[in-house]
């Protein structure tokens, strides 16, 4: 079974810089593009970025510059590098694994929150 484990939320200043993880389990993951959104309170869920099984990325305009996405197949993981943290960077934090087999599907996992403050 397809688990997601995300971690390293946490409260940071504005400016600063923070990384969250996501631990991945179940099929093979290196062959799956993984993604990152985010969900702040009495808003929409928002994606972030992601990153395809050869290591392409993509970003939100919001993001842009500021965050990076990464993966460690060794370690079934991936990463989302945040510097320049903006207040409105405030949301819970969730990675996406997008499965194509045994049919295509994706997966999520409960998220971590991330508090940037003023």
């Amino acid at each position: 079974q397809v688990q997601l484990v995300e971690s390293g939320g946490g409260l940071v200043q504005a400016g600063g810089s923070l990384r969250v993880s996501c631990v991945a389990s179940g099929s093979i993951f290196k062959l799956d593009t993984m993604a990152w959104y985010r969900q702040a309170p009495g808003k929409q869920r928002e994606w972030v970025a992601t990153i395809t099984s050869a290591g392409i990325t993509n970003y939100a305009d919001s993001v842009k510059g500021r965050f990076i996405i990464s993966r460690d197949n060794a370690e079934n993981t991936v990463y989302l590098q945040m510097n320049s943290l903006k207040p409105e960077d405030t949301a819970v934090y969730s990675c996406q694994r997008r499965a194509g087999r045994p049919y295509p599907r994706d997966y999520w996992g409960q998220g971590t929150q991330v508090t940037v403050s003023s």
